[in-house]
C-alpha cells in the first residue's frame, strides 16, 4: 500500500499553486467546504459530488457480543452513527490500475494519486 498522506495543508497548497488565488482564501474555501460537509452529514443528509463521490450517513446496529481487538475482551456496542464513502464512476475507473504496477521502480515515487509513469 502506499504510505503517503494527503492532509488539508496539502490540498490548500495544491489548490493555491493551481489557482494561485490568496492562500489565506483558499484556506478559508475549503474550510467551509469540509464545514458544509460535516454539516449535512450530522443532518444525517446525502452528499453526492458528481464524478468523485457520494458521502452517506448509515446508523450501524448495536451488538451485544464484540471483541476488542487488542485486548480480546468481550463487550457490547452500542447502535451509532457512521460515514460510508462511495467512489463515483470516474474516480473507480482513475483508480482502477494503480496497484497494477506495484512492481515499478517509479510507483512510489508519484507524487499526485493516479498519475501515469513516464
Amino acid at each position: 500500500m502506499i504510505e503517503k498522506k494527503y492532509t488539508k495543508a496539502d490540498l490548500i497548497d495544491s489548490v493555491y499553486r493551481k489557482t494561485r488565488i490568496d492562500r489565506k482564501e483558499v484556506q478559508t474555501i475549503i474550510e467551509c467546504f469540509l464545514d458544509t460537509i460535516q454539516s449535512g452529514l450530522l443532518e444525517e443528509a446525502t452528499l453526492e459530488l458528481r464524478g468523485f463521490g457520494t458521502f452517506e450517513f448509515k446508523i450501524r446496529k448495536g451488538r451485544e457480543k464484540a471483541r476488542n481487538p487488542k485486548t480480546g475482551a468481550t463487550l457490547s456496542v452500542q447502535a451509532h452513527g457512521a460515514v460510508t464513502f462511495r467512489p463515483g464512476r470516474k474516480l473507480k475507473q482513475d483508480l482502477w490500475g494503480l496497484g497494477k504496477e506495484k512492481g515499478s521502480a517509479d510507483f512510489k515515487d508519484r507524487e499526485v494519486y493516479g498519475q501515469e509513469p513516464q
